[in-house]
């Protein structure tokens, strides 16, 4: 199925029910009309962090279900799926067959061994310093072989995730069948997780690296693009990122948005967004939430450090039940860039600021993602994250089936499933979007299709907010 412009539910297999029989459920009775696409995080049998260390992608996590319901899925709604580019289960059969015949294993070009990436086997500190990292460490495991020799290799994330060598042609026969084969089973989108760190050079920061990273993307792209689908290179870094690879014609995330909300809705200005606005891609997805925490290094220079911090502060003294030991080692974060917390938190558990930032993504340029928790207006759930001491569960309860139905029954969330419903359905968001700082605190944002026009005017220091629609030349009518 095609991408189409309507919003897209972000959401794990168990996440809305138990399991992908129970989500489809979901999807039928309360979803309708309300997202038109579901990014399903992965659903591959995995070893580590929740999904993000696949073993295997041609099968399906038994306790989910089987191919057959994401097909089910993928029948109704446009779809994308993970595809971890960066590494692999350390419990996988490709590097279990590794660890058992060491050089005799088909897989070994696999992964980079440490002995034949440095010079003299190590890096130097000043390599290491050099080294974008997420943890404050040289990014290797050391791993014992069956014959008892032992040795480092590149983990850049949890020691579940091993890293991909992506330069050897063992490596790009991998990415070449999964690619292939997940192109087979519905997907529009394979989200490209972990993007940026993909490609290592010794004398560089192995981050983004260039030109080498634009090989890989368009490695990736060619491979799917027969079937008529798309990649989605996802990275969290500073902005300039996302605007380089939109002008290469493909899509992008939207990471900056999160922040400039919550600094528009905290300090009542509205200047830094509409500035955004301005010169944001247009072919991207929208976030305000995943299932990650709410990044911050994606807005540097888009706010101020002073900004930023003011924002960070305000999350922490204005946002409900979040603490800043939430995002620390302390709950086992992995990245000091995001903040843990539901966006609905962040604001206080007020409804009428999550709606009109929900109001303000749905009129931002790009097609709104919403994360299963955002969806249902999901409270920090303390519970779980302290019986797991994982910091990002703070953001991923399981909702039950009765969960869910006395959640949608929700003055707030019936309020956000009608803004959804106008967003999906409203020709006017196929055509152009302005958007213009009234005065300090007022911000007005028009999209225009022909005699189709849809309209948002909000007050960010109160809150207040209307959105109007025509489609003719002269009658308004009010949405809310």
């Amino acid at each position: 199925m095609k991408i189409k412009n309507e919003a897209m539910l972000i959401t794990y297999a168990d996440s809305l029910g138990t399991n992908l029989k129970e989500l489809n459920q979901v999807l039928d009775k309360h979803l309708q009309g309300v997202v038109g696409g579901v990014h399903l995080l992965p659903f591959y049998p995995s070893s580590g962090d929740r999904g993000f260390a696949p073993m295997d992608y041609t099968k399906v996590d038994p306790a989910f279900g089987d191919w057959s319901d994401v097909e089910q899925m993928s029948q109704k709604y446009y779809m994308m799926y993970d595809f971890m580019i960066n590494h692999i289960s350390r419990q996988s059969p490709y590097f279990q067959d590794f660890l058992e015949k060491k050089d005799e294993s088909a897989y070994k070009d696999l992964f980079i061994r440490y002995k034949n990436f440095w010079p003299g086997g190590e890096p130097t500190p000043e390599d290491v310093d050099l080294i974008y990292k997420r943890k404050p460490r040289a990014p290797y495991v050391e791993v014992t072989f069956k014959d008892g020799s032992t040795e480092k290799v590149w983990c850049t994330f949890d020691e579940q995730q091993i890293d991909l060598d992506v330069t050897t042609d063992t490596t790009k026969k991998f990415i070449r069948d999964n690619l292939t084969f997940l192109a087979q089973k519905g997907a529009s989108i394979i989200r490209l997780d972990a993007f940026a760190y993909a490609n290592k050079k010794i004398g560089t920061n192995c981050f983004f690296v260039e030109p080498d990273i634009w090989d890989m993307l368009r490695y990736s792209e060619d491979i799917i693009s027969p079937s008529g689908i798309t990649v989605l290179p996802e990275i969290h870094e500073h902005y300039s990122i996302q605007l380089k690879i939109a002008e290469q014609d493909y899509y992008v995330y939207d990471f900056a948005l999160p922040m400039l909300v919550l600094h528009a809705l905290y300090s009542g200005q509205v200047h830094r967004l509409v500035h955004w606005m301005g010169i944001c891609p247009r072919k991207q997805f929208t976030t305000l939430d995943t299932h990650d925490g709410i990044g911050v290094v994606d807005v540097k220079d888009l706010l101020s450090d002073e900004e930023c911090e003011m924002t960070r502060e305000s999350l922490y003294s204005q946002g409900a039940n979040v603490k800043k030991i939430y995002s620390t080692e302390a709950y086992n974060n992995l990245d000091i860039y995001q903040i843990n917390c539901t966006y609905y938190s962040a604001l206080g558990n007020n409804d009428q600021s999550y709606l009109l930032a929900r109001a303000i993504q749905c009129f931002a340029p790009g097609i709104p993602q919403i994360y299963y928790v955002g969806l249902l207006a999901g409270e920090n759930d303390i519970e779980l994250l302290e019986s797991t001491k994982e910091g990002r569960n703070i953001n991923r309860h399981y909702y039950t089936l009765e969960e869910i139905e006395r959640e949608v029954e929700r003055p707030v969330v019936k309020q956000l499933f009608r803004l959804l419903k106008f967003r999906n359905t409203c020709p006017a968001f196929d055509g152009t979007v302005e958007a213009e700082q009234v005065d300090v605190n007022n911000l007005r944002i028009v999209w225009k299709n022909g005699l189709s026009e849809a309209k948002l005017e909000a007050n960010l220091a109160t809150k207040q907010f209307s959105i109007r629609y025509k489609d003719t030349e002269t009658d308004w009518t009010t949405l809310m």
